[in-house]
């Protein structure tokens, strides 16, 4: 079964364990009514605001169809530019609209069954009639939602797709693709697509899609990143050595015996131990394809005085582009926050995580090491204080 009506069980059509044992990273899902009577929370000309900003990651795509040309323009644009597009044959896409807002970001609490590290981001593209991206692949799961107009979604499901991209475009589009499925969404119907699965998307009208994509760093990413830290953390002492070297048959030849060698001098600097390893990771996939950097206050609040403004109702707001994560460790846990990292007692590490707004009854709640972490992380700037009426204070 590839497609799905999901009433019964909102948003997946199906119990999440059977969509992440049948579907999941396995086969694609055309999801209809995953959140019926969907409205946007977000207009096309808001968006086209966003791409504005110069702080926002923002593209155009537009396709000559007489010459079959592709072309890519990179944000930020001049508001001016948009009454001037054609009405046609042109997409917009947006980055990390959840960053930008709050009834985006929202939308992420309807996948609960996938953990929260893992979500990267929600991108929003809007459409005109006959825009498109072509035909390619993504490397990494997305969930597709449609959240205004409509688009024809086109997949091949068969194995063994070809993955060769043209070399005549600027992004990378599938040099032969052949549709197993051709499907019009309307808004709230919502498309599960594993990596590497095929797909071509065109709006049949103005449309606006939700692309929920996950962070999926290749094995390159994690090696060079892992390596920079294993060489960061290397003890210089540990060298290649051959107290067993017995006279060689001939000098010029690197033999078995100092291969072995070899192996033995880098396996003495990998991170054997697992709580190193995940420290190590905790600070890689927080701060892997951030959405921009987080900046440090002129003047942080003292302890002190940030306790006191909490006794007056102000609250403490997790930055938007702020990344948490957490992990159990051999004595408790570990708080990763966009690579920071402190060592916590489990409730504190998975409240700090979960929590994006804290007033002075959560604050309470914290053990000592969670309310330094949590000062701490104030002022690096990964939290603001907001006063009652919801705007920052100081």
């Amino acid at each position: 079964m590839i497609e799905i009506d999901a009433r019964k069980h909102l948003p997946l059509g199906m119990k999440p364990a059977d969509f992440l044992r049948d579907y999941w990273q396995k086969k694609p899902l055309l999801i209809r009514n995953a959140f019926p009577g969907f409205v946007t929370p977000l207009q096309p000309e808001d968006l086209a605001g966003l791409a504005c900003e110069e702080a926002a990651l923002s593209r155009i795509v537009s396709h000559d169809r007489a010459r079959d040309r592709w072309t890519l323009r990179t944000g930020p644009f001049a508001e001016e530019e948009f009454p001037g597009m054609p009405d046609h044959d042109w997409t917009l896409l947006v980055q990390d609209v959840d960053k930008w807002d709050a009834d985006v970001a929202a939308l992420i609490e309807h996948f609960p069954f996938l953990p929260r590290w893992r979500i990267d981001d929600i991108m929003i593209s809007f459409a005109a009639t006959g825009g498109s991206v072509g035909a390619h692949v993504d490397q990494y799961d997305v969930f597709l939602l449609q959240a205004q107009g409509q688009r024809r979604w086109m997949i091949d499901a068969g194995p063994n797709p070809p993955l060769d991209f043209r070399d005549d475009a600027e992004i990378k589009l599938l040099r032969e693709f052949t549709p197993t499925h051709d499907w019009v969404l309307d808004p709230g119907d919502m498309l599960y697509l594993p990596p590497n699965v095929p797909h071509h998307g065109v709006a049949v009208n103005p449309c606006l899609t939700f692309s929920l994509g996950m962070r999926a760093p290749s094995a390159a990413e994690l090696i060079g990143d892992w390596l920079d830290t294993v060489i960061a953390d290397a003890d210089d002492r540990i060298r290649y050595h051959d107290g067993d070297l017995q006279p060689p048959r001939d000098g010029w030849e690197i033999d078995a015996a100092a291969m072995g060698r070899v192996v033995e001098a880098l396996n003495a600097l990998r991170m054997n131990d697992p709580d190193q390893l995940g420290d190590w990771f905790g600070r890689f996939i927080t701060t892997y394809r951030a959405a921009g950097e987080i900046v440090a206050p002129a003047a942080a609040p003292a302890r002190a005085e940030t306790e006191f403004l909490l006794q007056q109702g102000v609250t403490l707001q997790r930055h938007p582009f702020a990344r948490p994560a957490w992990r159990r460790a051999r004595r408790g846990a570990t708080l990763f926050c966009s690579g920071l990292q402190f060592p916590l007692a489990v409730a504190d590490a998975r409240r700090l995580a979960a929590t994006e707004r804290i007033d002075a009854a959560g604050y309470a709640a914290l053990g000592e090491p969670g309310r330094h972490a949590l000062i701490e992380l104030l002022a690096a700037g990964h939290y603001q204080l907001l006063g009652p009426d919801g705007e920052p204070v100081g």
